[in-house]
């Protein structure tokens, strides 16, 4: 079974329906081959690179709300976080251009190692108040999942990749995605959004039964 992922490194919903998919695989147990991969998807593809707000900034500007009401936004998902077992620390997030982080997931593809590194750059980003717009901090998280840090830096001065990344956010529109987290199953069943456990399970059900 291939699943695949359309999300951003800086959506909270995205790492929220992660683990619910995670938790959903784990309750099916053996299904036999299941492959998750990681797709592009920006939620911000035309912002400055060199543009990085506060996310509170940003969410108010773009809903035209208040602070109280950005800060009820985050709690709202901070609190479904909890209940997956992730610890959200969304007070000095930073939003902005994310195709270097997508870049260097593409590229960790090859190595077998991008879903750790997924993994590490959402940690970090959710969790540990780290900026996914530095590329020093990108390149030292590549080496703590086991990929080499010159090649890492190599990538991030070039343009490896970004023709990928914006391929992959044109296949998410062609998908019928209006957002993310977009989950699609063998291309046959899709999930939008971080939909309840019990969701999961019945798409994971479903694949099993028409195959």
């Amino acid at each position: 079974m291939l699943v695949e992922v359309w999300s951003d490194v800086v959506c909270p919903w995205c790492y929220v329906g992660r683990r619910r998919l995670q938790q959903a695989l784990a309750a099916r147990g053996d299904m036999g081959d299941v492959q998750v991969v990681h797709r592009a998807f920006q939620l911000q593809p035309n912002a400055p690179k060199d543009l990085v707000v506060p996310t509170a900034e940003h969410l108010a500007e773009k809903y035209s709300v208040s602070a109280d009401q950005v800060r009820h936004m985050q709690a709202t998902v901070t609190q479904a976080a909890q209940t997956v077992g992730l610890a959200f620390n969304l007070e000095h997030t930073l939003s902005g251009n994310t195709e270097d982080a997508h870049r260097l997931l593409l590229w960790a593809q090859s190595s077998e190692q991008q879903d750790a590194l997924l993994e590490r750059m959402y940690a970090g980003y959710f969790t540990q108040g780290q900026s996914l717009f530095d590329r020093d901090v990108l390149v030292t998280m590549t080496g703590e999942v086991g990929l080499d840090q010159s090649e890492a830096a190599a990538v991030l001065q070039s343009d490896a990749f970004a023709a990928q990344v914006r391929r992959e956010g044109a296949d998410a529109a062609e998908l019928g995605a209006t957002g993310v987290p977009f989950f699609v199953f063998d291309r046959k069943y899709g999930i939008a959004g971080a939909q309840p456990h019990e969701v999961f399970i019945q798409t994971l059900d479903a694949v099993i039964a028409g195959e």
